[in-house]
């Protein structure tokens, strides 16, 4: 039986503001769906704390919009932190699932 599952996923689209200069513009939408698989890993790092990874896969239902900029998905909402999106498969429309790893420190809206 899979979690529920309800959060904000970022977009990230690169639009040209002006002739020849392109800017990163941040959305979110939020979706409903299920969570499919929970794991967490610590990875050791470079560093002196090991890095946290997740390996996480959400199924969301997906709206229009959603279908249409899936390669623009960025982050997730999940657990109260942000993930970075690793990969989309969109071939069970209406349904996304979105696999989800590490920590994302990118921009958001």
């Amino acid at each position: 039986m899979a979690n529920k599952y309800y959060g904000r996923v970022g977009f990230i689209e690169t639009l040209e503001t002006s002739p020849g200069v392109y800017t990163e513009i941040p959305t979110e939408h939020h979706y409903y769906g299920d969570v499919l698989r929970n794991v967490r890993r610590l990875e050791p790092g470079q560093h002196l704390n090991d890095n946290l990874n997740v390996s996480v896969e959400i199924s969301i239902v997906a709206d229009p919009y959603a279908r249409n900029h899936f390669h623009s998905m960025r982050y997730v909402e999940y657990a109260g932190a942000l993930w970075e999106v690793t990969s989309v498969d969109a071939t069970q429309y209406p349904r996304l699932i979105l696999s989800v790893g590490g920590v994302y420190n990118g921009e958001q809206a």
